[in-house]
């Protein structure tokens, strides 16, 4: 006779978490190593162009998306240092290394966005190319670029959320070769037979005493 019970089995409870640990994980990896890629890619195009009255004439400017703003992809960059070092750490410092994640994605998200209509790089290469240091840019247009390191930004974000929420769950770097305080267990010498020459200079070899001094 056969008996049906309602208590779940403990396996099947473990795997829903262990599901959503790799399938986050995954995303997180994803998104935060493509959102450096395209933030860094977008900071080194065209933002934004305009012109410059010299002796009477115009004069064409252009800026890129480093002349306009360093902080997406210095902040790039910190969003791919901390994406491993969240498999360095552990409980409070994975936290905390998430939490600089989404912190170095909002980052950028914002940088770029004020970038998408800031001037004053133009401003101060017309200031340059007149010789005046009033002279201000003028038919100023803005590309697309700022957006898409805004999205680079955001993808770096959704990263931090998903360590902030599922970090836990994540695998950490082998704790092998980290140093302890407990101290090393003592190797004694093994016991060498007198009347066996052989054994003698193996122990003294090994740097023992075969005396047992």
């Amino acid at each position: 006779m056969e008996y049906v019970t309602a208590v779940p089995h403990p396996r099947s409870e473990a795997a829903g978490p262990a599901r959503a640990g790799r399938l986050s994980l995954a995303v997180a990896l994803l998104s935060g190593a493509l959102g450096a890629a395209v933030a860094l890619l977008a900071t080194r195009q065209q933002w934004s162009q305009g012109t410059a009255t010299v002796a009477g004439g115009d004069f064409p400017l252009t800026a890129t998306g480093s002349d306009v703003t360093g902080v997406p992809a210095a902040l790039a960059i910190v969003g791919l240092a901390a994406l491993v070092a969240v498999f360095a750490v552990r409980r409070a410092g994975r936290f905390a290394v998430a939490a600089l994640l989404a912190l170095a994605g909002a980052g950028i998200v914002a940088a770029s966005l004020f970038g998408a209509s800031d001037s004053s790089a133009l401003d101060e290469q017309a200031a340059k190319a007149s010789g005046d240091a009033s002279a201000t840019v003028t038919a100023l247009s803005h590309t697309a670029w700022p957006y898409v390191a805004a999205a680079g930004g955001a993808l770096i974000l959704l990263a931090g959320l998903l360590a902030l929420r599922y970090g836990r769950l994540w695998p950490a770097m082998s704790g092998r070769y980290e140093r302890s305080g407990a101290p090393r267990p003592v190797r004694r010498p093994k016991a060498v037979d007198p009347d066996r020459p052989e054994e003698m200079w193996k122990a003294l070899d090994r740097g023992e005493d075969p005396t047992g001094a």
